[in-house]
């Protein structure tokens, strides 16, 4: 259930068009902001064995992906920003769940293939755990479907949904393991290192 203090922290935590910079500014600003969301993104990366990487979302990277959109694009005029705002806000948490760009990455062309056609569901087996507590299972691709009966896409979003009482214990220290259970990528990491859950203890409210 939703209270009061979830959903004005759920305002609070989208972007608006006052929280970006304008093309100028930005194009000023860029280089030192980047720097920032680099060094911010190096402790949200959770690697799951050599081919599988949770990268986690949070208001800031997604704010640098906005920036980046309308750079590239040179969108100035407020459809523009509205329609970015509405593709990206979404992957920011809301205080009660994490939420994370997951990517199957193999170099060679071929392999990545053979891999994405024997991980199909790949996605929907992916959890996150406090310790103490059950694990929370991916919330897969909400916006589309991105796999198809013969194979997987290397790159889905997902959605990590916590009890009250595990978001508690996390904030109180508890640990945070994760892993993939799937028939051919079972891997699980016991314990992220501190730097990372602290950052992502950072996204409950």
């Amino acid at each position: 259930m939703l209270t009061a203090s979830n959903l004005l922290f759920i305002a609070m935590n989208k972007l608006t068009h006052d929280d970006l910079y304008s093309l100028e500014k930005y194009a000023q600003l860029r280089l030192e902001f980047r720097a920032r969301v680099m060094a911010h993104k190096k402790n949200r990366a959770v690697r799951i064995g050599d081919h599988a990487t949770l990268y986690f979302e949070d208001r800031l990277t997604m704010q640098y992906q906005i920036q980046e959109m309308l750079r590239i694009e040179r969108i100035f005029e407020a459809d523009g920003i509205d329609e970015e705002l509405s593709a990206y806000n979404p992957l920011i948490p809301d205080g009660r769940n994490l939420k994370a760009t997951f990517m199957i990455e193999y170099q060679d062309v071929e392999e990545r293939k053979r891999a994405l056609a024997q991980l199909v569901d790949i996605e929907d087996r992916v959890w996150m755990k406090v310790n103490g507590y059950e694990p929370a299972w991916a919330i897969a691709d909400e916006d589309l479907d991105r796999d198809t009966e013969e194979k997987t896409s290397s790159v889905h979003f997902l959605r990590f949904e916590f009890s009250p009482d595990a978001i508690q214990a996390a904030k109180q220290g508890a640990s945070l393991s994760v892993g993939i259970d799937h028939d051919n990528y079972r891997l699980a990491i016991d314990s992220l290192p501190q730097p990372t859950r602290q950052s992502l203890v950072d996204d409950f409210d």
